[in-house]
């Protein structure tokens, strides 16, 4: 793998592109201005689009920008989301369901948003359910983040697989994503973070067009450094995006503070 730059504030790693910002909030700014460039490019070529969109503090600043955009065809906007707590209530400040009606379909109106249902006694036929339905809307354009041990969506190291065969599953999630769901506030403690969920697979993120990555703050700065320096494994997930086609990743400069040669 080779890192070089490009301009003062793009790097590339393998295929993947990555930008970094002076603060959180112009990383956000510059992501949601991306999205918004592929939205309207997608619409001039389709009636419908179709977007995934990723939950958790990473997103905050990105949904922030692009919800309040003028003049963008949300009416054409059928929205996706890639993971939701298996027993966790809609209501809860946890929910990705909760988050998504809060930061996304509460402030433009859209064509539609199919929701993950985590409150159901079958989770297994829910996400094979979820999985079908996605694989019919053909995304063409995802906005994610990159978890603080590389997974993504929750894509854990224990449970990730880059051939995996479905587009959706049930998966466990381990200590250190758990410990990042109470460390951003969504939790009381550690005991009332859900120990599964329903995820989208890394193959359904890497079947996207387009990928759009949001990763901000110090906490992050780590596993930045791994995803562009780490051999491509599932040891750390997130190293797939290096192999995507299209993906760029927006950084601030405390979660670039750790790439060589950008302090």
């Amino acid at each position: 793998m080779s890192l070089h730059a490009t301009v003062a504030k793009q790097l590339r790693a393998g295929r993947m592109k990555i930008e970094f910002h002076l603060s959180i909030d112009a990383a956000g700014q510059a992501a949601a201005r991306a999205a918004a460039a592929a939205i309207v490019e997608l619409a001039a070529a389709r009636e419908e689009i179709t977007v995934i969109f990723a939950t958790g503090a990473s997103q905050f600043a990105t949904l922030a920008a692009l919800t309040a955009m003028q003049n963008l065809p949300w009416e054409r906007v059928t929205a996706l989301h890639m993971d939701e707590y298996v027993g966790l209530p809609a209501d809860h400040p946890g929910s990705f369901r909760h988050y998504l009606r809060e930061r996304l379909t509460g402030k433009v109106r859209m064509r539609a948003f199919y929701e993950i249902n985590g409150n159901t006694s079958n989770p297994e036929r829910i996400a094979r359910e979820y999985g079908e339905m996605l694989r019919a809307a053909n995304p063409q354009l995802c906005l994610l983040g990159i978890g603080e041990n590389g997974h993504l969506a929750f894509n854990d190291p224990p449970v990730a697989d880059f051939n995996d065969p479905v587009d959706a599953k049930v998966v466990q999630l381990d200590a250190q994503c758990r410990q990042q769901q109470l460390a951003e506030g969504w939790f009381s403690s550690i005991d009332d973070v859900p120990e599964a969920a329903i995820s989208l697979t890394i193959p359904t993120l890497m079947r996207v067009p387009k990928l759009i990555a949001s990763v901000p703050g110090p906490r992050k700065a780590a596993i930045v450094r791994r995803t562009i320096e780490e051999p491509v494994s599932t040891a750390c997930p997130a190293t797939i995006l290096r192999t995507h086609p299209d993906v760029t990743v927006f950084l601030d400069l405390d979660s670039a503070s750790l790439i060589r040669g950008m302090s």
